[in-house]
């Protein structure tokens, strides 16, 4: 049976990273899950959770993971609220989109910051409690943009810079029981995919073997697959989960 684990889920109040939350809950783990803005929506997907499995610990907690002080302040609070952390979920970001021409300096910062910055700092805090017990899972979420996409050059780099991060966390770590992957989803629907996308929709409904989005609960599943024992041995690795559609405009 696998034992209960505490997940640290960023970006958890919505789409995916609300997926990811309830299913872990669902699969007999603790979670704490943060935010940015919209408590409401947070506090919701605690108060699922908790009816999922009464008996588990649920929190919400506001963070910029572009601040890396709010990171160290709001990470030792879950350590002192949940008394440890084994499964990283970084799993926030946000896209600005512009043509690299025309792209602002505040479109990249914000970006990077948030995507592949956050990412770093989030993992930072709690590699010295991995470190600690010898056991630990990192789970970096990119995309399919990755690969570039036209109009995404911030997105873009943010996402392929998790590829390297991953790839390194996994081999100055894995000999101390810690592994680090990356799940690069193709499209999704979530409602920050839908806002304004509808032909991006249309283009992946046509192109896309399968012929649909994905679900997040369909990313969710891998997730709490990638911090289970059976996947003791992935290491290091890329996941993609894009119906068989690899490229994009």
């Amino acid at each position: 049976m696998t034992r209960e684990m505490v997940f640290f889920v960023t970006g958890g109040s919505r789409g995916i990273g609300a997926a990811i939350a309830l299913r872990a809950a669902q699969a007999g783990h603790d979670v704490a899950l943060t935010y940015v803005r919209d408590e409401a929506a947070a506090l919701d997907v605690v108060r699922r959770a908790r009816e999922i499995r009464p008996a588990g610990h649920f929190a919400a907690y506001r963070l910029d993971v572009r601040r890396s002080g709010e990171v160290e302040t709001v990470g030792d609070q879950v350590l002192a609220d949940f008394d440890t952390v084994d499964v990283v979920v970084a799993n926030a970001g946000i896209n600005r989109n512009n043509l690299v021409v025309t792209m602002s300096d505040d479109e990249w910062h914000a970006v990077l910051d948030t995507n592949l910055s956050g990412a770093f700092y989030v993992c930072r805090q709690f590699l010295p409690t991995f470190l600690a017990k010898r056991f630990g899972r990192f789970i970096l979420m990119s995309s399919l943009g990755a690969g570039g996409v036209s109009g995404q050059a911030n997105h873009c780099a943010s996402k392929s810079g998790l590829l390297g991060l991953s790839a390194t966390l996994a081999k100055e770590y894995g000999r101390k029981g810690i592994t680090s992957n990356v799940i690069s989803p193709g499209l999704v629907d979530t409602d920050m995919t839908r806002a304004g996308a509808e032909a991006v929709g249309d283009y992946w409904r046509k192109l896309c073997p399968l012929g649909r989005l994905a679900e997040p609960s369909e990313i969710a599943e891998l997730v709490t697959f990638l911090a289970s024992p059976a996947a003791a041995y992935i290491n290091g690795q890329e996941l993609k989960v894009n119906g068989g559609l690899d490229w994009a405009p």
